[in-house]
């Protein structure tokens, strides 16, 4: 069996194991029981529910290596995760998303074996928590308060993101805005303010905001819901308001415009209240910056033409506290966050052999 197809089978094995934001315990747990099984050292849990696991370099006093991936998926409990194969392709709720991203840590760790490859300095492979949604990388955080600023850097592996690489990270801000009123009848009560209509007519306002495309600035109300009955006043109506820049000043900028009209929102008989329910810092490092240089040199020798880019990441985290960090991928695929998610096979030979010579070249 190739190693790519091994990697392949322990991406499908923990795809198996239901690990929504929050929940990723028992996905934990089995990539920590594979830790020990590996023999590797200082395998560990901490509280958060990250999990680590060293291998050692042969300079005890060099700068140690985090490689990291994500447990979490966007899937609630409950959703069905069976798996199909066809025509090259390996389709299943969260196996580029980032199941085969965590398989890939085992990867890295076996190709270093059997070619007895011998690292300068430790590696630290870490599967952690709290990427998506509202986990607010609080997974990463807590590695990076860990190991704090006196390290290589991380290599952050993102399951569908061959080719590219991440050097620079959105800054990003959520809230939750909750409108409330009395209710009421919607015949005899008509006139009195509905949180429904008060509400809609308060998206409606901050999606008329114009936002600049250089730098790239997005707004999206991702969820909305209220009401109890198609004949009801609705007493109270929430949504999810996402917003993200390229650039730190624009999103702060978008920022006091939208907590602005929020604020100025109030009214007789109508409250609107705002919590903050998420914040990605931004940050970034040069193209120019050895490890930007190193991942794209990596991909070129596998015959790929690299792309540097920006996203919102794990690596949001150690960037904006101006400690390296990129991000790069395992495959190709499509359909993320959505049932029919898929990863391409033929390429993980190549996204795996570009992470084992990212690092082992790493200085």
């Amino acid at each position: 069996m190739t190693l790519s197809q091994q990697v392949l089978d322990l991406a499908i094995q923990i795809q198996q194991v239901p690990a929504p934001t929050f929940a990723e315990g028992p996905r934990g747990e089995f990539v920590r029981d594979l830790f020990i099984q590996e023999k590797l050292l200082d395998v560990s849990m901490d509280s958060l529910g990250n999990v680590y696991a060293r291998l050692p370099g042969k300079q005890k006093k060099a700068k140690a290596l985090i490689v990291s991936a994500h447990l979490d998926t966007v899937f609630p409990a409950g959703t069905k995760l069976q798996i199909r194969e066809e025509a090259g392709k390996v389709f299943g709720p969260g196996i580029g998303d980032n199941s085969i991203g965590v398989a890939a840590l085992f990867g890295i760790l076996w190709t270093i074996r059997e070619r007895k490859i011998e690292l300068k300095h430790d590696v630290w492979f870490v599967a952690n928590v709290g990427e998506e949604g509202l986990g607010d990388l609080r997974g990463m955080r807590g590695v990076v308060e860990r190991f704090g600023d006196d390290e290589i850097g991380y290599l952050i592996l993102e399951g569908l993101a061959l080719g590219h690489v991440y050097h620079r990270a959105i800054g990003v801000r959520r809230y939750r805005i909750a409108a409330k009123t009395r209710g009421g009848h919607s015949w005899s009560d008509y006139g009195q303010p509905s949180a429904v209509h008060e509400l809609a007519a308060m998206v409606t306002q901050l999606t008329q905001l114009r936002l600049p495309r250089e730098p790239r600035t997005t707004m999206n109300i991702g969820t909305i819901q209220g009401g109890t009955g198609v004949n009801v006043l609705a007493a109270e109506a929430k949504c999810e308001l996402d917003l993200r820049s390229e650039d730190p000043v624009v999103l702060a900028k978008l920022v006091a415009q939208v907590e602005d009209i929020i604020l100025h929102w109030n009214h007789e008989g109508v409250k609107i209240q705002a919590e903050v329910i998420g914040e990605r810092p931004a940050g970034e490092i040069p193209a120019k910056h050895p490890l930007v240089k190193l991942a794209v040199s990596c991909l070129q020798v596998q015959g790929l033409d690299p792309i540097l880019t920006t996203g919102s990441t794990d690596a949001n985290i150690p960037l904006s506290k101006n400690i390296p960090a990129v991000v790069m991928g395992i495959t190709t695929g499509g359909g993320a966050h959505t049932l029919g998610e898929y990863i391409d096979v033929e390429p993980i030979e190549k996204g795996l052999e570009s992470l084992v010579k990212f690092v082992e070249l790493v200085e």
